[in-house]
């Protein structure tokens, strides 16, 4: 009976997984699919040459597509950089309507503050194409990264293993967590630790694994709502002299094995979309 029973359920059961296995594949694809203004976003001849050449290593439309992005948000980037994600951003949400809200390093170390400096002033040389960005700051004592309640989506992108190293990991998430709508999104890019080592709560070797930052987020009180591996590099055995920074683009060992780890690429990253409870 038990025979007769399996063999008239597995093929509804095969049907149903297929169906279930086709739909995921499809919201897969079309959550992976930017839209024109994205795209355009990206293209704009006006970027900088050296951020175009790294769009194969961090694939920004495809990435900004997953995490559900649209240019009548009002979206915050934490640490900016250089600019890479700002120059994309700018340009997107300014032409759709969108709020910008910059949240730069807080102030108090010599080599962020220069940073930040040559941040401000690339951005202000580029306001006519990238619109308004209200600055705000993040790190130590300063968690105000937008007004409470009023983001759409908060957007960090391989800066987690810094705010371990300072120790205000769990006050940053909590700032993210603070400042989205509910509903809102948390998307967060990261070099990946390995699974074979317990995980540097300094995260001194610039890596953190992918359950650690899990963890850190839903102790913030989000929801994991989906993974990317959009970003991955199996080349990366993130066992390296300098850590992370051995790798392009920052390539600390100078002359040193450079073909090496130039074939290698960029860090392998992972990419992890969370979403604040609705309720």
């Amino acid at each position: 009976m038990n025979t007769l029973l399996s063999r008239a359920v597995l093929p509804s059961a095969v049907l149903l997984m297929t169906c279930l296995l086709t739909s995921a594949v499809g919201a897969a694809a079309t959550a992976a699919a930017p839209d024109a203004a994205l795209t355009a976003a990206v293209d704009d001849p006006g970027r900088t040459a050296t951020f175009v050449a790294r769009d194969k290593a961090r694939h920004p439309a495809e990435e900004l597509a997953f995490f559900g992005i649209k240019p009548s948000m009002t979206v915050v980037e934490l640490w900016p950089g250089g600019g890479y994600w700002t120059e994309i951003l700018g340009r997107y949400l300014s032409k759709g309507g969108g709020t910008y809200y910059v949240a730069v390093n807080a102030p108090g170390d010599p080599e962020e503050d220069k940073g930040v400096e040559r941040w401000r002033s690339r951005m202000a040389a580029e306001k006519d194409a990238l619109g308004t960005l209200h600055e705000t700051t993040l790190g130590p004592d300063h968690f105000e990264i937008a007004p409470a309640g009023t983001a759409d989506m908060v957007l960090t992108f391989r800066n987690l293993h810094n705010w371990m190293d300072g120790g205000y990991a769990e006050q940053a998430l909590a700032a993210c967590f603070k400042a989205l709508k509910p509903g809102g999104i948390l998307g967060v890019e990261e070099h990946r630790g390995p699974t074979d080592s317990a995980q540097d709560p300094k995260a001194a070797n610039g890596y953190v694994r992918e359950d650690y930052t899990i963890a850190l987020a839903r102790k913030a009180g989000f929801v994991l709502a989906g993974k990317s591996e959009i970003n991955a590099n199996p080349k990366d055995t993130k066992h390296w002299v300098d850590g992370v920074w051995t790798l392009p683009p920052t390539l600390s060992q100078g002359d040193k094995d450079r073909d090496r780890y130039v074939a290698i690429g960029e860090a392998d990253n992972f990419v992890l979309k969370f979403k604040k409870p609705a309720h």
